[in-house]
This record gives C-alpha cells, sequence and structure tokens, in this order.
C-alpha cells in the first residue's frame, strides 16, 4: 500500500495549524507559573536532561493523559489556566502532537520550532533528571 500523505505533509500541515514559539519566548517565559513546558520525548532521549522545570509526558501516552476519561488521565492537564508548551527533540513530533490535542480540543497548547536541539544550541537554561528530581522533592 503506497503512503499517499508522508510525515513532511503531516508536520507541515501541524505547523500551520498550531501555535510555535522561538526559543527566546519560552525561555524568558521559565518563571511564568501561567506556562507549563511539557518534554514529550521518550525516556531514552532524557539522558542528556530536560529543559529546567518540564513535566515529562511521553508522546505514546500524552492523548491518554490528557483526556479526563482515560484511566491514565493526569489532573495537570485539566488546568485550563496553564498554556501547555509542547517539545521534542527537533520540534516534529510536537507539531503533530500539539495539532492533536487541539483536535481533543486543548485551545491552550503549543510547541517549540527546533525542540530540543535549538533549546540546547540556544544555551537556554536545562537540567538533568536527577537534578529535577531533588528539585521537586525540595518542594514537597
Amino acid at each position: 500500500m503506497p503512503i499517499t500523505k508522508g510525515y513532511q505533509q503531516l508536520v507541515a500541515e501541524a505547523m500551520a495549524q498550531v501555535r510555535t514559539h522561538r526559543v527566546e519566548q519560552v525561555r524568558s517565559r521559565l518563571s511564568d507559573p501561567a506556562i507549563q513546558i511539557v518534554d514529550i520525548r521518550d525516556i531514552r532521549e532524557l539522558a542528556d536532561g530536560t529543559i529546567l522545570g518540564a513535566l515529562h509526558a511521553p508522546r505514546g501516552m500524552l492523548e491518554f493523559w490528557v483526556d479526563p476519561a482515560s484511566p491514565y488521565h493526569k489532573p495537570i492537564f485539566a488546568d485550563e489556566s496553564r498554556e501547555f508548551i509542547l517539545f521534542c527533540g527537533a520540534g516534529w513530533r510536537s507539531a503533530l502532537a500539539a495539532k492533536t490535542l487541539q483536535d481533543m480540543g486543548m485551545a491552550n497548547v503549543s510547541h517549540i520550532d527546533g525542540g530540543w536541539a535549538e533549546w540546547v544550541r540556544s544555551g537556554a537554561p536545562t537540567e538533568t533528571l536527577e537534578a529535577q528530581k531533588t528539585r521537586r522533592q525540595s518542594k514537597a
């Protein structure tokens, strides 16, 4: 069966329909409690760390964590006062994921252009998973 719509077309369509932030825009809002950065990368991609303060929500579980009817629902995603800013490795999966969440009815979702690669290239703040765990435990 031939592919009638490839990944490039899917990503382009998603990019045209979702709000996209440049790294500098997100970096300037890191301390803003109205945003939640969401790392949708696979657990194996987190060895080098994540964006400071990011919530890890693997791409394969995202729809299930967002949907209140799902047995896997995470209440944080029901907070309509927040903007959920997704990122992946290069910005492709996060564009597709943001589009899917919009299709589910979320209006408060966007993504980071260039993803983790662009974040790191620009020297924006990161943290190791161990540092993230320690920081979260100290808040509890």
